[in-house]
Parts: C-alpha cells; sequence; structure tokens
C-alpha cells in the first residue's frame, strides 16, 4: 500500500471523492434517462386486440359485439 512506503502520492484522497462524484452522476443520469425514455413497445389495448381477433377471423360477429359490449361498458 502506498502509505507504508517512502513513496507519498496525495492523488489517491483527491481520486476517490471525485470517482464517487463520477459515479453518482453516471447512476443519476441513467436513472433519469430510464424514467424519461419513451415506450414504444407499449402494450396492445384490449380493444385492439379485439379488434385484431376479429379481423384475423378468430372470433365470429356476435361474439365481436358482446365482447366489445363488454370492454366498452
Amino acid at each position: 500500500m502506498w502509505w507504508w512506503s517512502d513513496y507519498y502520492w496525495p492523488m489517491p484522497w483527491v481520486f476517490c471523492p471525485l470517482m464517487a462524484i463520477i459515479i453518482i452522476a453516471l447512476c443519476m443520469g441513467m436513472m433519469w434517462f430510464m424514467m424519461h425514455r419513451r415506450h414504444d413497445s407499449a402494450p396492445k389495448k384490449t380493444i385492439d386486440m379485439l379488434n385484431e381477433a376479429f379481423a384475423r377471423g378468430e372470433i365470429t360477429e356476435t361474439q365481436y359485439r358482446n365482447l366489445k359490449q363488454i370492454l366498452e361498458s
């Protein structure tokens, strides 16, 4: 360790607080970026999923109307 030898280098006392500030700033920047980014892959709304199922022919028209009425109420 450097303080046990005759060689004295005061840089670690300056370097540690500086690195702590840099690491904290990086973490805060990453948190801000993650909170404010746009979510392009947002989950689909249920009514959109129902419309797609009807368009693919997976459900009949009566099922579509019944489910749409339930969702809108």
